[in-house]
């Protein structure tokens, strides 16, 4: 299941669960509308993972966690504690992004 966060709360859900993976994206953004359903899909093949969706723009302390500069960036948090990033519209890097954390 993906997390659609609605309050910049990352940092929290990113303390109280052991791996956690987010997608930040912009409405705008089309890649990141590309990559949405990919995203959901990962999510639904790694359910002890927690999958979050974090809007760049309107949730600035959550952004900071990571350094985004182009979207959609991707980031795995293991045991609260940022672990690796990437920014892609690819599948497949996103893929070997998510299986440095399982």
């Amino acid at each position: 299941m993906v997390n659609e966060i609605d309050q910049d709360n990352l940092g929290e859900i990113i303390s109280d669960n052991d791996t956690v993976i987010v997608q930040y994206s912009a409405t705008w953004c089309g890649n990141c509308r590309i990559m949405k359903p990919k995203f959901k899909k990962l999510a639904s093949e790694n359910e002890n993972v927690v999958f979050v969706i974090a809007d760049a723009e309107k949730f600035p302390e959550s952004r900071k966690l990571a350094t985004v500069d182009n979207l959609p960036t991707f980031a795995t948090f293991k045991s609260g504690k940022f672990v690796n990033q990437i920014q892609t519209n690819k599948l497949d890097a996103l893929k070997e992004l998510v299986s440095e954390v399982l």
